[in-house]
C-alpha cells in the first residue's frame, strides 16, 4: 500500500512516525493530513529513502536540481554536487540529466544518498528516442510510460510529469499573446509532440495508467507547471491558470487512486502577485503541497538569480508554499558548478527559514531565539553552530581581525552590545 492508502485506513507507518517526531507534530494529525492529501512523504518502496514530509504545518523543504546536458557531462562533478547539496541542507535532489550517461548518473545518485530523488522521466524517454536516430517528437506513445515504470523500479521517489499540457491548453497558448510562450523543457517537449503528431498528450489521456504505475511503488507525482510564466510580462496569465485548473482535477484523481501528489508552481512572478499565486493554487488544487521554482521576481538578475529567487521564495513560503526548488547563480546562463549549487542551496535555505518564521514553526522560532542569545553573550561557537552556513560565518569572523572575543571588527570598541554591558556592570 502507499502512504496515503495507509493513512486513509488510520494506519501510522514507520515513515509517518519518523516524520512526526522530526517535525514535532502528532502522529494522528500527520496521518490525517496525508490521508487528505495535504502532506506527502516521497518514498519509493524499492529504496531506503530518508522519510521527508512535505506540506501543511511542516518545515518548508528545499530541493536542489543537478544533472548533465548534451553540452556538458561529467559524472564525478555531478556526484560532487550531491555531496555539497546534502552538506548544506537540501531536503531532496532532482536529477535533470539529458546527456548520454543520464542512466548511469541516476544510478550513482541513488547509491550515494538517501534523501528523496526526483526525475523528469520524459528527458530519458527523449534521450532514448535520439539514440534511435529519431527526432524527439517522434517518440512512441508508450515510451514515456516504460521509462516511468523502469525508474519506479530503480527507486525514484518522485517524478515531474507535465500532464496539464493537453491539446486544448496548447492551442490556448498559441492564441494567448504570450511573450515567451512555453519555457519549461518538459512542457515544450510535450507541446511539440502534441503539435507534431496531432495527438493528445499520453500522460493526460492515459492518466489512470500513470496512476497504476506510481501506485505500485508509491512514487509521488509532482504535477509539472509546463505553462509557467517565463517572464514577468507573462505572469498569472490565462494559460498558467488554465493549466492549474487542469492540474486541480488531476490532484483529485490521484488522491482517489491512492497516489501521493504535489503541484509545481510558477517561475517568474512580480512580487505583488506571489501571495495571490499561492492562494489560487491552494484553492484550485485543494491544498495539495505546493512546489515552487523561485518564484523569480525580476527578469534582469542573471548571475544573481539565486538572490532573486530567494526573495520570491520567502514570500511564497510565507504565503503557503511547502517545497522550494532552489535557483543557482547559473540560472538562464549555464549548467551550475559545484560552487553554484552551494550558493543556491544556502539562498533557498534562507528563504525556507524566513518562511518558517512566518508560519511560526516552534523549532524555527527557538533557533532564532537561541541565535539572539548567542549574539548577546558573544558566544561565537554557538552562532556558528546555529548559522545556515556556519563554515563561511566562522571564516569571515576569523579573517576579520577582531582584537578580543567580545566584539567583531565591524564596530570594534563601538560595539553597541559591549558598551551597554560595560556600563550595566
Amino acid at each position: 500500500m502507499t502512504q496515503i492508502e495507509d493513512a486513509k485506513k488510520g494506519i501510522i507507518t514507520p515513515e509517518m512516525k519518523y516524520v512526526a517526531e522530526k517535525e514535532n507534530i502528532s502522529q494522528e494529525k500527520l496521518c490525517r493530513y496525508i490521508a487528505e492529501g495535504k502532506v506527502v512523504i516521497p518514498k519509493n518502496k524499492n529504496r531506503d529513502t530518508l522519510p521527508t514530509g512535505i506540506g501543511k504545518d511542516l518545515h518548508t523543504k528545499i530541493n536542489a536540481n543537478i544533472g548533465s546536458s548534451t553540452e556538458k557531462e561529467d559524472i564525478n562533478i555531478e556526484l560532487e554536487k550531491v555531496d555539497v547539496l546534502v552538506e548544506y541542507g537540501a531536503d531532496a535532489v532532482m536529477d535533470l540529466s539529458t546527456g548520454p550517461k543520464l542512466e548511469e548518473i541516476r544510478q550513482k545518485i541513488l547509491e550515494k544518498t538517501n534523501i528523496p530523488l526526483g526525475t523528469v522521466p520524459i528527458y530519458e524517454a527523449g534521450a532514448q528516442t535520439l539514440k534511435e536516430n529519431k527526432n524527439i517528437v517522434d517518440m512512441d506513445d508508450d515510451a514515456i510510460f516504460k521509462t516511468i515504470a523502469k525508474q519506479a523500479k530503480e527507486g525514484v521517489d518522485f517524478i515531474t510529469v507535465h500532464c496539464g499540457i493537453n491539446r486544448e491548453n496548447v492551442k490556448a497558448v498559441k492564441n494567448s499573446g504570450r511573450l515567451m510562450g512555453i519555457v519549461s523543457r518538459g512542457g515544450a517537449l510535450t507541446a511539440a509532440w502534441i503539435l507534431h503528431n496531432d495527438k493528445e498528450n499520453p500522460l493526460y489521456k492515459e492518466f489512470d495508467y500513470l496512476l497504476e504505475i506510481c501506485h505500485e511503488d508509491d512514487v509521488t507525482l509532482s504535477l509539472g507547471d509546463g505553462l509557467r510564466p517565463g517572464c514577468i510580462h507573462d505572469a498569472t496569465d490565462i494559460s498558467q491558470i488554465r493549466e492549474l485548473t487542469t492540474l486541480g482535477q488531476l490532484v483529485k484523481r490521484s488522491r482517489e487512486a491512492n497516489v501521493q501528489v504535489m503541484v509545481e508552481g510558477p517561475g517568474h512572478v512580480p512580487i505583488t502577485q506571489v501571495k495571490a499565486n499561492m492562494q489560487i493554487q491552494k484553492t484550485i488544487c485543494d491544498h495539495a503541497p505546493f512546489y515552487v521554482l523561485g518564484p523569480l521576481v525580476t527578469d534582469v538578475a542573471p548571475g544573481y538569480d539565486h538572490i532573486n529567487a530567494a526573495i520570491g521564495a520567502s514570500i511564497a513560503g510565507s504565503s503557503g508554499a511547502d517545497f522550494l526548488c532552489y535557483v543557482t547563480p547559473a540560472e538562464h546562463l549555464s549548467i551550475p558548478t559545484v560552487e553554484h549549487v552551494k550558493e543556491g542551496v544556502i539562498a533557498s535555505k534562507i528563504a525556507a527559514e524566513v518562511s518558517d518564521i512566518a508560519k511560526e514553526i516552534p523549532s524555527t522560532l527557538q533557533r532564532e531565539y537561541d541565535m539572539a542569545v548567542a549574539r548577546e553573550n558573544f558566544d561565537w561557537e554557538k552562532q556558528f553552530e546555529l548559522a545556515i552556513d556556519g563554515k563561511t560565518a566562522r571564516q569571515i569572523y576569523e579573517n576579520g581581525g577582531a582584537s578580543d572575543d567580545e566584539m567583531c571588527s565591524m564596530c570594534g570598541e563601538f560595539c553597541a552590545i559591549k558598551m551597554v554591558k560595560r556600563y550595566e556592570k
